[in-house]
């Protein structure tokens, strides 16, 4: 099945590179919580050649990334706190599984 074709609300084309962004409609962010708490996710280089730190995406447009986010996190940390909220009303929503 083929994505559904986004809703573009806005557009600008770089008349010198030809790139364009555009600005899409979404239906929600859908974002990784700790313990009903947002949360930022930190990686660490510790390499005395690069000590330094990155900040790692905790919020999507689509929820197939933040859910594996949260599962990957759970199985890192041996928990079950991490889950996915969606940002419009902050519903908590869960994966479905297939049976």
């Amino acid at each position: 099945m083929s994505r559904p074709k986004p809703t573009i609300l806005l557009s600008y084309t770089n008349p010198r590179t030809y790139k364009a962004d555009q600005v899409l409609k979404a239906d929600a962010i859908y974002a990784v919580f700790y313990d009903s708490s947002p949360i930022n996710l930190r990686f660490i280089t510790d390499s005395p050649l690069d000590n330094s730190a990155k900040y790692k995406k905790v919020s999507f447009s689509n929820a197939g990334h933040a859910f594996n986010l949260a599962d990957r996190l759970n199985a890192q940390f041996k928990t079950t706190k991490f889950e996915v909220v969606k940002l419009t009303v902050g519903e908590v929503v869960k994966e479905e599984k297939e049976v």
